[in-house]
């Protein structure tokens, strides 16, 4: 009986033992559920504050002073916008010349993609278009030679001069950094193409595969004038791209490559528009 007994003393000793042990385990499960409960709370007013916030400035945002007002102001601007590029197309005026020449507007890389016109887009064909009183002519780009019609050469030099002066006035009104920045002057007017510029980081030739990569900025010349055809034929196309940028902007498709009065001319028709201030 008295080895029975210490058998039950050590079968009690080891139940209070796993009865401590599961009572601590207890106690920190409580301590840890405590601390999640006070994380619960604090996460809950602060989702209501939250809440609370959201409502009002769904109550601002509905009223007079919200987006009523916002879309007023942005009615106000787009006016403001109208009426500084209408002034542009007073000092720049792009018509179409009708008469018997038959000089069509400048021509650039007929190769190149058409992806950026717009389905079913034509050239005018009452007439050549011009800006200012002034035709943008393939001629000078074609027949360049030493015997070449100076005058006709700077016309176009000219015509893009006023042209780049358009597109820088109208970019700026809207906001709009061009992708490629234009230097005016006139008829000698520059464009940038900020190209990347990969050098070697080292001259040692067994380090030729590390290469630098920068950005080099290459002007090109909106005139002939002492300049290559290809370099002013490449600047007039760049000038394009600007204004293409510009189009796609306002949501209009460019009408192409080849047409670059037509496209300033369809971008400040656009914007002129009143479905451009309701927008």
């Amino acid at each position: 009986m008295r080895e029975k007994l210490e058998a039950k003393k050590k079968v009690m000793e080891r139940m209070s033992m796993c009865s401590k042990l599961a009572k601590e385990d207890a106690k920190m499960q409580q301590e840890q559920l405590s601390d999640e409960v006070r994380s619960l709370l604090l996460a809950g007013t602060a989702l209501s504050v939250a809440r609370k916030r959201l409502q009002e400035s769904n109550r601002l945002l509905a009223g007079e002073k919200g987006y009523v007002s916002l879309r007023n102001l942005q009615k106000r601007l787009r006016m403001r916008q109208q009426y500084m590029i209408s002034q542009v197309s007073l000092l720049y005026p792009v018509k179409i010349s009708i008469g018997p020449a038959q000089e069509q507007e400048l021509e650039l890389f007929p190769s190149s993609s058409k992806s950026g016109s717009s389905s079913g887009s034509k050239p005018v064909n009452q007439g050549s278009l011009t800006i200012l009183g002034l035709h943008l002519t393939l001629l000078p780009f074609k027949k360049m030679s030493f015997f070449s019609d100076k005058r006709e050469v700077q016309r176009s030099a000219t015509a893009l001069g006023y042209v780049a002066h358009a597109a820088s006035l109208i970019a700026s009104y809207l906001k709009v950094p061009l992708r490629y920045p234009l230097r005016l002057g006139a008829s000698h007017s520059f464009i940038i193409d900020c190209a990347p510029s990969i050098e070697p980081t080292s001259s040692d030739p067994s380090s030729s595969t590390e290469l630098l990569t920068s950005m080099k900025h290459v002007e090109f010349p909106l005139f002939l004038e002492g300049q290559d055809i290809t370099r002013a034929a490449y600047a007039a196309f760049l000038l394009n791209k600007d204004l293409e940028q510009l189009l796609n902007f306002i949501g209009v498709r460019s009408l192409g490559p080849r047409h670059l009065l037509a496209n300033l001319k369809e971008l400040v028709r656009t914007i002129q528009s009143s479905e451009y201030k309701d927008t």
